[in-house]
């Protein structure tokens, strides 16, 4: 499995952007997909996930309300819609695979998002 991120750039706070994670190599089936970011100086965290069977969507609570994930099984691609982005959304988001219970185990390589003030 195969992640290719991107759609990562720089915006104006209170601005847009989406991010793309496509999936090559098979179709997958397993259990979610997720995003993460690393701010500069900082550890990697959670952003938002998507269950791959029944669509089931979950935030972190400082993007709640602001970015929307969502899944195209047709594309094999993940989307992440930010908006109203503020600086503190500066990061490197990456993608995720979770094939089962056992975690995320499959990563992409990552997409810088600058957001200005």
């Amino acid at each position: 499995v195969q992640l290719q991120a991107s759609g990562g750039g720089l915006a104006q706070a209170g601005g847009s952007l989406r991010l793309s994670c496509v999936s090559s190599g098979r179709t997958l089936s397993g259990v979610s997909m997720a995003w993460f970011r690393q701010a500069p100086g900082k550890e990697r965290s959670f952003v938002a996930q998507i269950a791959l069977n029944r669509g089931t969507t979950f935030y972190a609570d400082s993007v709640k309300g602001r970015f929307t994930v969502s899944r195209d099984n047709a594309k094999n691609t993940m989307y992440l819609q930010m908006d109203n982005l503020s600086p503190g959304d500066t990061a490197v988001y990456y993608c995720s695979y979770a094939p089962s219970d056992q975690g995320y185990l499959y990563w992409g390589q990552g997409t810088l998002v600058t957001v200005s003030s």
